[in-house]
């Protein structure tokens, strides 16, 4: 994904959205009550055939298949949760808020506390000087070159996409959910309280009904594939060849949105499977359009037609990138350091 020319066309496109972000950031009662039919009801349908088909004696990988494609509904019900905190879903901020706390069940993720980490990262996306909430952990090059042993160890664990994709998303859900995030208030405690005893609740009663072997067969590859696809989307957002960061007296949240966050150009059917998050650059740019309006506001907005989309063999190649260098300004990968370091010395 390239860079925009200039900062004046970044403008234009700004003006244009402030002249249309009313019409777009309009809940649409009916567009969300449809997608929370062909989202949340074919999920449990699909929770009850498992079961049936478990129950039954039937082949472990007919209902491993299944879990495939709850998996998905699952990612779709995500973009919903996600939508309810940023109170675009719903014309009712506290329809949002009774939707979200459903929802966050579903997800294995608490409202409040999620919803505050990630209100942080829309306001610091892009900033060097405010990272460590809500973000990918990213550092620059001087920073990597300067750390300890340890740290740099760890940083390549964390980068590494085994890692990322494979012990992330159990981790994410299942451990790194359960606690509050640093800094979190009393309103974002209660919610994280909140969810884990729901989650309690709903465990203890699905192994007294249908048995904790049955549901631990059927959750956690929902939970790993979701939490996989969903990890992956949230990496390649704000990690891509061309991205945008600034040290805080120079950075500007306009061009980190439309710049330092991807569109993400996806076949239609993932982009229905994905909530169209892929157009995140508009989402970004105004956090109060709804997961169903984005792709109208692409459509109908001709200014955002010079983002430079990032297609999927792109997005692929953003793995490699692993450090911000500010001196080129750009994202390198380790490879790209150590022979640079070679170079120098």
């Amino acid at each position: 994904m390239g860079a925009l020319p200039d900062k004046v066309q970044i403008r234009t496109i700004q003006r244009s959205l402030h002249q249309s972000v009313l019409k777009y950031g309009r809940p649409n009662m009916k567009k969300a009550l449809g997608q929370l039919l062909d989202t949340l009801v074919p999920y449990l349908l699909l929770w009850a055939i498992m079961i049936y088909l478990s129950k039954a004696g039937y082949s472990y990988w007919i209902i491993l298949t299944l879990t495939v494609v709850a998996a998905v509904l699952l990612v779709r019900t995500f973009i919903v949760f996600h939508d309810c905190c940023h109170c675009s879903f719903l014309a009712s901020r506290t329809a949002n808020h009774v939707l979200g706390y459903a929802l966050s069940v579903l997800v294995f993720t608490p409202y409040d506390d999620w919803r505050r980490a990630h209100v942080i990262h829309h306001a610091t996306t892009g900033d060097l000087d405010q990272r460590g909430l809500g973000d990918v952990w990213t550092m620059t090059v001087d920073e990597y070159l300067a750390a300890p042993r340890l740290t740099r160890l760890q940083y390549r664990l964390a980068r590494n996409p085994l890692v990322i994709f494979g012990l992330g998303p159990l981790f994410m859900f299942l451990i790194a959910q359960r606690y509050c995030n640093k800094g979190s208030r009393r309103r974002e405690r209660v919610s994280v309280i909140f969810t884990n005893l729901a989650l309690i609740a709903v465990v203890t009663i699905a192994c007294l009904t249908i048995g904790a072997k049955t549901y631990l067969l059927i959750q956690l590859p929902i939970t790993f594939v979701s939490g996989a696809a969903g990890l992956w989307l949230f990496y390649i957002q704000h990690q891509f060849t061309g991205v945008y960061w600034a040290r805080h007296e120079t950075w500007d949240p306009i061009r980190a949105a439309l710049i330092g966050s991807s569109y993400y150009r996806l076949p239609k059917v993932l982009q229905w499977c994905t909530g169209n998050i892929g157009l995140h650059h508009i989402h970004h740019a105004y956090p109060g359009v709804p997961n169903y309006n984005l792709q109208r506001c692409l459509d109908e907005t001709p200014d955002l037609h010079v983002v430079e989309p990032l297609t999927i063999r792109g997005s692929l190649e953003s793995l490699r990138l692993n450090l911000w260098d500010e001196k080129t300004q750009t994202m390198v990968s380790f490879r790209t350091l150590r022979d640079l370091v070679r170079t120098t010395c």
